[in-house]
């Protein structure tokens, strides 16, 4: 079970119905009425937040701030608790002088998925960024390329991504990457 699913689900069995009415009074700024209006479970507002990109395992400080308005502590100490609990090894991460994803993002495209495929990320997960990011092309391939270098950690060289351009025959590109 992924740990950060448990801790939503654990948060929101602690909530009363008058808890998750205020979480769902702050987040009126965030989620169209109607959408707020049919949500009856903290679970079903935090798949809502989720899908909009206001919180994540990585990033839960929305989470925390509404945990915090509606004075439950022992809920945001739980959430402390995860944190510092999920693995954060430097190790597991990608060197950062190799950052070319600026020129990537610039000069890829639609052509995104066709690399990501060539550096071996599954169509899953190409599927779920593509479906967060539905109207925003850009956003797709930095959310990809940050995507595969989490999956890759250290491994995340940018031979790789050179390598992976040629192969999608998006030799300019790769020439920009190399500079």
């Amino acid at each position: 079970v992924d740990p950060f699913l448990s801790l939503l689900h654990s948060i929101s069995s602690a909530l009363s119905d008058a808890e998750l009415s205020a979480m769902k009074f702050l987040c009126r700024d965030k989620i169209r009425k109607r959408k707020l209006e049919a949500v009856q479970s903290g679970r079903e507002l935090f798949i809502i937040l989720m899908e909009q990109q206001e919180m994540a395992s990585d990033n839960l400080e929305f989470l925390r701030k509404l945990l915090q308005h509606i004075d439950r502590d022992d809920l945001v100490a739980q959430l402390v608790r995860f944190e510092e609990e999920e693995p954060h090894a430097p190790e597991d991460q990608p060197d950062v002088r190799e950052k070319p994803n600026a020129v990537i993002c610039d000069n890829v495209g639609r052509e995104w998925k066709k690399l990501m495929r060539e550096l071996g990320m599954p169509e899953v997960k190409l599927d779920r960024i593509e479906a967060a990011h539905r109207f925003n092309l850009y956003e797709q391939l930095v959310q990809a390329l940050r995507e595969w270098q989490r999956w890759k950690g250290k491994d995340a060289k940018v031979a790789d991504l050179i390598k992976a351009l040629r192969g999608c025959n998006l030799n300019l590109v790769a020439d920009m990457v190399e500079e």
